[in-house]
């Protein structure tokens, strides 16, 4: 099987620490062109990471036909702009979690996706990790029975005031840069969206949310409690528990971990630890698309689940009145 020439629109951090060197381990990935707004910027990420060309701008990137597929790391209020763009250039699309601003927004990226045949994926890199498999498959086979309670947490340290992720104009707050993570963890193991959303948050002088905690509701009696903020003094704090009619599942994971992750099974006072051992998300994200871009296969993360979390998402922030 061929590998698929990979473009990257942006040198954004999270290119370069975490997607970039996870697409650099993929074994259908080709790192083929990078493009920044700063040209001696793509130079150095071009030398750094072999990548066989370099571009100034987004456009010139675009309009390489050796181009396969690109991954988008733009602020939030690029994304839907620029995926549109390359997805017109028939290019396929691995774009940033969150994928768009809005689930108008969203549509509209996925009805590009579809006239011009080609594919577009929110990048959730965790959910492609086996612990998540490993996870959603107990729940399947009905080991903690029906779901009651999950609980799920992404929270940091407070970023300068200066990061583009604390901006209005980018559509930055703990919401859209944290929440996502736990808003896709419960639509991902319940499935469905809630009947009632109940929301508040901590805003700052400039109006962004630096701690958001919503209740998801269900009227078969579940409930989704999600944190999620960048106002810690120092570090990060991740939770993710799961108490079913049966049983019990925590785990002391952290999002997009790679390694060793063990999770408990608590079933009548007998707990029972069993670990999954997660190779890089990054490059099994890029590998997935890669291989359904190869081979016709569906994306791992559906247009249907991107939806339904930026529905929630849409929800959420009405609530607190983002």
């Amino acid at each position: 099987m061929k590998k698929v020439r990979w473009g990257v629109l942006g040198t954004a951090d999270i290119a370069r620490g975490q997607t970039i060197p996870g697409m650099q381990l993929a074994e259908h990935c080709e790192l083929y062109a990078i493009a920044g707004r700063k040209p001696e910027k793509a130079q150095s990420y071009k030398e750094q990471f072999g990548f066989r060309k370099a571009y100034g701008s987004y456009d010139e990137l675009l309009a390489d036909p050796e181009v396969e597929a690109v991954y988008i790391p733009l602020p939030n209020d690029l994304h839907c702009e620029w995926s549109i763009r390359a997805l017109k250039a028939k290019k396929h699309v691995l774009c940033e979690k969150p994928l768009a601003v809005s689930e108008t927004q969203v549509q509209e990226m996925f009805r590009a996706a579809e006239e011009n045949g080609v594919m577009l994926m929110e990048a959730f890199a965790y959910l492609h990790s086996p612990f998540v498999k490993a996870v959603k498959a107990e729940l399947d086979a009905g080991t903690i029975g029906e779901i009651r309670y999950l609980e799920s947490a992404f929270i940091t340290g407070r970023r300068p005031d200066t990061d583009i992720r604390l901006r209005k104009e980018t559509y930055g707050g703990a919401l859209y840069d944290l929440g996502c993570y736990a808003i896709s963890m419960a639509m991902w193991m319940l499935g469905k969206e809630p009947d009632t959303v109940r929301a508040a948050a901590q805003f700052s002088e400039k109006q962004i949310d630096l701690f958001t905690s919503a209740l998801l509701l269900y009227d078969n009696g579940a409930v989704a409690n999600l944190d999620c903020g960048m106002l810690l003094p120092e570090g990060r704090l991740d939770r993710f528990r799961i108490h079913g009619t049966l049983g019990t599942i925590v785990s002391p994971v952290e999002f997009n971990q790679a390694g060793e992750i063990p999770y408990t099974v608590i079933r009548n006072g007998v707990k029972e630890t069993k670990t999954v051992n997660a190779p890089n998300n990054y490059s099994l994200e890029s590998e997935q698309l890669s291989r359904c871009i190869l081979t016709g296969e569906k994306p791992h993360v559906t247009k249907e689940f991107s939806l339904l979390v930026a529905r929630v998402t849409d929800r959420i922030l009405k609530e607190i009145g983002y």
